[in-house]
């Protein structure tokens, strides 16, 4: 309904007379997306959309494919699913490009996004070359790593609080026709990580990925991407009928043998999406079951949306008390001592484990070091195992550990750091810099006050 691309330049327009309207009123209270909270693939709702002036950017296309310098150009509300599908379809993909199909640019770009190829792109933020952003005054921005390069590196993970964006350039590659995937389970946690660690650092590998069922048993998967496939190894699990992938993975760890299939490329992206990684399983438990499958697959998953929407007070506390959803992000080097943690604290199996390669840039998060360092994402998500677990205080353990060794917890989930904490794990040198130049603090909340578990519902 709102897709018109030919529309961008009057969009834009719009979203700055907005801006300027809101400060001739007097700017009376912070600014915010007029998006409403339950829409976004997060844990939970800001508050802060009740209060804050809410401004519309009904900005949802793909505006221009630039084959010769490679790179897409596209507004903020464009997804995933709409990204492949149409850069498939000419022959190209994005380097990075994460799991659910609903993910927005904007949420990847102002939050962070993340693929089984990033341990040689690094986040989604790595492979964006331009933003284009409304400020607070209304003015119209372009950054690059070039032009307005301070502003360019901010702009990652300041979740909207440094101006509006309306579009960004995207690096894009060329594509092939099928992911060659190979399965290889290992078991012991020694050998689990250095396995992972020394496939993740092989650059020949396109895609790394680990699936971690237990304390000592994994699947670590590698790619390629290829156009030619050996017919009886093809597996388009992207099919409504096919099994949910994390538990077709699981199959080869159970019956101890090393494989290989052919999947198609678009398949592969979201092979996590039918089952929503491994939640669904808690929403439908039934939802694997092959009968199911058949007859109902088609109706799921569940938009992330509507059981937002849907979602009752009661369910909601439920849900906040019992079930963990977290990514955290350590150097590659603690990869042993972070698992071991998280089966201390919550216990909660699968494991997913990606590796990305964390660039040496200016930002909020970078490296401790000098030089580009590689990171493994650790995402946990489901009902914890453990009998001490408790939401708020297990949940700050996992940060202080985070802390310590110098990673980083991903910002959709409940962060239950106080505001002194939450700028030792993030570098706010450049992002409070770039506030006070942009007069930002009376027009967006700081970043903290966004994602803090007060802030949200």
């Amino acid at each position: 309904m709102c897709s018109a691309p030919k529309q961008h330049d009057q969009r834009v327009k719009d979203i700055q007379r907005q801006v300027r309207e809101w400060r001739k009123e007097g700017g009376k209270t912070h600014m915010c997306t007029g998006r409403p909270g339950w829409l976004t693939v997060s844990l939970r709702v800001g508050k802060y959309k009740k209060t804050h002036k809410n401004i519309m950017i009904n900005m949802m296309d793909i505006l221009e494919v630039d084959t010769k310098r490679q790179v897409v150009r596209v507004e903020p509300l464009a997804n995933m699913g709409q990204v492949t599908a149409l850069l498939n379809s000419i022959g190209w993909t994005l380097p990075v490009l994460p799991e659910l199909d609903d993910l927005t640019v904007g949420g990847l770009v102002m939050g962070t996004g993340i693929e089984s190829s990033s341990h040689i792109y690094g986040l989604f933020q790595h492979i964006c070359v331009a933003f284009e952003l409304v400020l607070a005054d209304g003015s119209l921005v372009r950054c690059t790593e070039k032009e307005n390069a301070d502003l360019f590196y901010a702009v990652p993970w300041s979740c909207g609080t440094l101006g509006f964006l309306v579009a960004a350039e995207i690096r894009i590659i060329p594509a092939m026709k099928w992911v060659k995937l190979r399965y290889e389970p290992v078991r012991g946690l020694s050998a689990i990580c250095q396995k992972f660690a020394s496939e993740s650092a092989n650059k020949e590998n396109k895609f790394v990925e680990g699936l971690q069922y237990s304390l000592d048993e994994a699947v670590i998967m590698t790619g390629t991407m290829t156009n030619e496939a050996e017919p009886d190894k093809i597996n388009r699990i992207g099919l409504y009928y096919k099994a949910w992938f994390f538990k077709h993975v699981e199959s080869f760890l159970k019956a101890d043998r090393i494989a290989v299939e052919y999947i198609p490329l678009r398949h592969y992206y979201h092979r996590h999406t039918r089952s929503i990684f491994w939640e669904l399983q808690d929403i439908i438990p039934f939802g694997n079951n092959p009968f199911f499958r058949v007859v109902f697959g088609w109706m799921v998953p569940p938009k992330i949306s509507l059981l937002k929407l849907t979602q009752g007070e009661t369910i909601r506390r439920l849900y906040e008390q019992h079930h963990v959803v977290q990514d955290m992000l350590v150097p590659i080097k603690h990869m042993q001592a972070a698992i071991s943690r998280f089966h201390h604290d919550i216990q909660v199996y699968p494991l997913w484990l990606c590796p990305f390669l964390l660039p040496s840039q200016p930002g909020m998060v970078h490296p401790k070091g000098d030089e580009d360092e590689l990171y493994v994402d650790i995402g946990a998500y489901g009902e914890p195992k453990t009998k001490h677990f408790q939401a708020r205080a297990t949940t700050r353990q996992l940060e202080k550990f985070v802390r310590d060794v110098h990673g980083f917890q991903m910002l959709y989930a409940d962060v239950y750091m106080e505001r002194q904490e939450f700028w030792e794990m993030f570098d706010g040198t450049l992002y409070h810099k770039l506030r006070e130049e942009l007069d930002c603090k009376g027009a967006f909340p700081e970043v903290y006050d966004k994602i803090c578990k007060s802030a949200r519902h």
